[in-house]
């Protein structure tokens, strides 16, 4: 009967015209205070900013970087790329390209002075004359000239656009996307440069602003969904923060689902950030365009990952770069991300209910063990021993999880607790 009574209330209530505004609507009493860690931190990364060197500063003469190149450009490389095949052919060696050998492992370095993981280069060649190479050979051929035809035309293509213009010949999506990667090195130009891009996969909302071509982008007034971030990355300019209180974090997380509750909560508002997603693994927008924010505001960016080792190695690709891309790590990775959470240390610190933990699998051990030995892993204590808190407890988590504590647990509790504390590494 009470229950009944309340919402006959509360129902009264919104018939009166009195809306109910969301906690995080609310200027928060003491977001000063929460926020004044968040300063010191922006204090000592503008004070304090990393040089910007490159690996043959340090004294690296094999290691391979691309950059980014103009349409005129890459036309003029494939047009010598292609003079250089037909005189190999005349020779009498047949039809062969060199490149750079992409892989992981032994072929990637991680430089502990830039904190970010290059390709090594190894010299390869792809000889039409080797019956394992013909057909990869073949597809690389066809690959330049649809290349060069889209910067004659100054035009652009999706990856899967791409792969229909020859779909007997590559046969799978994954063929020309390799291919492709292999035209980036070939080149040495981002694969941005080769006018090709992925679907749009990233998204932002929050205190910034920005030009995407001619179109000015208030990510105030995108909704709970957001700005979809653009896949030519090329497109956007003017990064800025113009608001009575401008951003001063970035706030940089993993899965939609938490973004979504952030973004119906308008956290942005009571704690002035952008927020930004990759949805999962990161796709090279997101990450170039995380990049470009950071090197634009100068402001700190704190990463909200699920408690366990797949989210902490999607963080360390925001960092570093993935080792797959080690060529355009220069142009892909954001150093000095700090990890805010979910760390596994947070579980019992937030009295995480036990049926809201997992136990971790086989694969997740052997995951977990195998980021113990990466170099970019062991140059950060803090990170190494909560991987080991993880594995003693033999549990992981994801940021919904504190859903049982409250659907606004997240917006009102954790994160405010946690930027009030400083509580990142």
């Amino acid at each position: 009967v009470k229950e009944w009574r309340a919402v006959k209330e509360s129902m009264a209530g919104a018939a009166a015209g009195g809306k109910k505004k969301r906690p995080a609507d609310e200027p928060a009493k003491d977001w000063e205070k929460t926020l004044g860690p968040v300063r010191k931190l922006a204090t000592v990364l503008r004070e304090d900013p990393i040089e910007k060197k490159t690996p043959s500063d340090l004294g690296f003469s094999n290691l391979f970087e691309v950059t980014d190149q103009t349409p005129q450009q890459v036309q003029a490389t494939i047009e010598k790329v292609a003079a250089e095949a037909i005189d190999e052919v005349l020779e009498g060696n047949g039809l062969r390209y060199a490149l750079a050998q992409r892989g992981t492992g032994g072929t990637t370095v991680y430089v502990k002075e830039l904190d970010r993981n290059y390709l090594e280069y190894k010299q390869m060649m792809r000889e039409f004359s080797d019956a394992s190479q013909v057909k990869r050979t073949t597809m690389m051929t066809r690959l330049m000239q649809l290349v060069r035809e889209m910067c004659v035309k100054g035009i652009h293509s999706t990856k899967r656009d791409l792969f229909y213009a020859d779909v007997k010949l590559f046969e799978k999506q994954t063929n020309s996307d390799n291919i492709l990667e292999e035209l980036s090195v070939m080149f040495g130009c981002t694969r941005q440069s080769l006018m090709v891009t992925a679907s749009e996969k990233g998204v932002v909302v929050g205190r910034i602003q920005f030009d995407d071509d001619d179109d000015v982008i208030d990510c105030t007034k995108m909704g709970r969904s957001g700005k979809n971030i653009p896949s030519y990355i090329d497109r956007v300019s003017n990064i800025r923060s113009d608001f009575e209180r401008p951003a001063e974090f970035i706030l940089l997380v993993e899965k939609d689902a938490a973004f979504q509750r952030l973004a119906e909560d308008r956290f942005y508002n009571t704690y002035p950030c952008i927020i930004i997603t990759g949805k999962g693994e990161a796709d090279l927008a997101t990450r170039m365009f995380l990049r470009r924010v950071k090197e634009a505001l100068q402001i700190p960016i704190l990463g909200l990952f699920d408690s366990d080792a797949h989210g902490l190695k999607i963080l360390s690709v925001y960092m570093q770069g993935s080792e797959a891309q080690a060529h355009d790590a220069a142009n892909l990775a954001t150093p000095d991300i700090k990890w805010l959470g979910v760390r596994p240390s947070d579980l019992d610190k937030y009295n995480i209910p036990a049926d809201c933990r997992l136990d971790l699998t086989p694969h997740d051990v052997a995951f977990a063990e195998s980021l113990l030995q990466k170099p970019y892993i062991m140059n950060r204590p803090k990170w190494v021993e909560e991987l080991k808190t993880m594995l003693f407890q033999k549990e992981k988590a994801e940021i919904q999880a504190f859903t049982s504590k409250g659907f606004q647990f997240l917006t009102e509790t954790y994160l405010p607790r946690k930027l009030r504390e400083g509580d990142w590494v």
